[in-house]
């Protein structure tokens, strides 16, 4: 269970990050095309990048697990792509040995490349470097105005969320299993993580590509500056749009999860999702499921039928972004 103890000064501090981070949704994407979670969402997708994704790129995946658990320093907080080399190569000299062996015992590989780029090994860096530009050359740089659309609409449907509800429901949205014990925010769900943010505030930074638990990591202020917390954008990447949207609900939800709102305006079980929207099973369970999440429809059983609805927060998103 992630468990983040907040105090009244940390409720207080609580801000969104302001735009999304090259090397952070890349190291997010890399982790997305490596789980096998929301099928019904992802599943084209990683067909595609493991059909694409270079040669070269591959030594990412001893650094980068599915777990998201990630070595900080190859996700740098860096606003371009060149910064964020910059920094990772930087980064070198200040490895230690605690951190090889704990990413070396995740990775799935001999480990022998792992344990040169932490001697400094200048030809490793070099591979690292290209791992990194090439992988994002074709996983990120071309859906970057998608990955910012997703971003943006989640920090405004965040945002207007905890203008209503305050930032306790605003928390409480970035993940189904999310719920508040007190001031303590907790996620069920393996690995066991606790922290205290002391006063230190908390940073929020939504990815269109993280599909798990919310990911809490040191800050870009170093230790004693304001925790992150990653969760998962509203509208995954595969469900955003290669164009523009066509209106406000759309550029938040995605074409279809808007549909699917709009149609629960009357109780439909999942079945009928499926068939009224011409979209898969699985595929509607899931836009149900995260819609559920973010408090904007309702689910209860009735016998073995499962039904869907509308809730007062979804009806008022209708109107304003209709």
């Amino acid at each position: 269970m992630l468990r983040v103890h907040f105090t009244a000064e940390d409720l207080l501090n609580v801000t969104f990050a302001s735009e999304p981070l090259p090397l952070v949704e890349l190291g997010m994407a890399m982790v997305a095309w490596q789980r096998t979670d929301e099928q019904a969402v992802f599943g084209r997708w990683r067909n595609r990048v493991g059909r694409e994704l270079p040669g070269r790129a591959r030594p990412l995946l001893d650094l980068l697990r599915p777990d998201g658990d990630n070595p900080q320093f190859v996700e740098p907080y860096a606003r371009t792509l060149e910064e964020g080399l910059a920094v990772v190569r930087d980064a070198g000299p200040l490895l230690t040995s605690g951190e090889l062996h704990r990413v070396a015992a995740r990775t799935p590989g001999s480990g022998s490349w792992l344990r040169a780029l932490w001697a400094q090994d200048r030809e490793a860096w070099d591979q690292l470097g290209s791992a990194l530009r090439s992988a994002y050359e074709v996983v990120v740089a071309p859906h970057w105005p998608r990955i910012r659309q997703s971003f943006q609409a989640d920090v405004a449907w965040r945002s207007r969320l905890l203008a209503a509800h305050g930032i306790k429901a605003c928390l409480a949205g970035t993940h189904p299993l999310a719920a508040w014990a007190g001031t303590v925010l907790e996620v069920d769900g393996p690995p066991h993580y606790e922290v205290r943010l002391g006063g230190r505030g908390l940073l929020l930074m939504p990815s269109p590509f993280w599909t798990g638990r919310p990911l809490l990591a040191e800050g870009p202020d170093g230790p004693d500056g304001r925790c992150v917390l990653l969760y998962p954008a509203l509208t995954p990447l595969p469900l955003v749009g290669p164009g523009p949207a066509q209106g406000a609900l759309d550029a938040l939800l995605g074409r279809t999860r808007a549909a699917v709102l709009q149609s629960l305006i009357e109780q439909r079980t999942t079945s009928e999702l499926a068939r009224d929207l011409d979209i898969s099973l699985p595929s509607a369970s899931e836009h149900a499921r995260t819609l559920r999440a973010a408090g904007l429809i309702t689910t209860e059983r009735d016998g073995k039928a499962v039904l869907h609805s509308v809730t007062g927060l979804g009806v008022d998103l209708l109107h304003s972004g209709g």
